[in-house]
């Protein structure tokens, strides 16, 4: 099965589940469905920031400060959470990502329910190839300067500045 095949829960406004499609058909449609971003950090609190493969369906080749992607069908936001930054950043064992709050982005003909999260990796990473092109942890004053250097992911970026607002990250 590729990403485009993966079956994704269809929601309204509210986050209610109004039916089920394919991820590549949610995306091509602008069908709203779930999300989550979860911010990593390692032990001395810098951030883990990758850029994505070219081969990505949405964003492809853009910078990135969370891990994470679509919450599969039936599947719940914290469970989505810790099995999207574990595949990302290669690892096994993580802590639950501790949930922050949800957004619903919209730009254009996207739009997605968002859960943020946070985890810290105390763990070597070794993320995926086909999802992670390059990465580093940075210091959250790097992150900010290259804020305006780098080309973001949009939906990132929007998770960002409210995390910024919120208090964290």
């Amino acid at each position: 099965m590729t990403p485009a095949d993966e079956i994704l829960d269809i929601v309204d406004e509210q986050d209610e589940v109004i039916g089920q499609a394919p991820r590549g058909e949610a995306y091509a449609r602008g069908m709203r469905h779930r999300c989550v971003f979860v911010l990593a950090t390692d032990a001395q609190g810098r951030v883990f920031v990758h850029r994505r493969t070219p081969t990505k369906l949405v964003f492809p080749s853009l910078y990135d400060m969370f891990v994470g992607g679509v919450v599969g069908a039936g599947e719940s936001y914290d469970a989505a959470a810790l099995r999207e930054a574990e595949e990302e950043l290669g690892v096994f064992g993580l802590p639950q990502p501790a949930a922050l709050f949800k957004f619903l982005y919209e730009s254009g003909d996207q739009t997605w329910w968002s859960a943020v999260y946070e985890v810290r990796c105390e763990l070597p990473v070794n993320p995926q190839a086909e999802e992670v092109a390059w990465y580093d942890f940075l210091r959250p004053q790097e992150l900010e300067r290259r804020l305006t250097e780098w080309e973001w992911v949009p939906d990132g970026l929007a998770a960002y500045e409210r995390l910024r607002a919120h208090g964290a990250g």
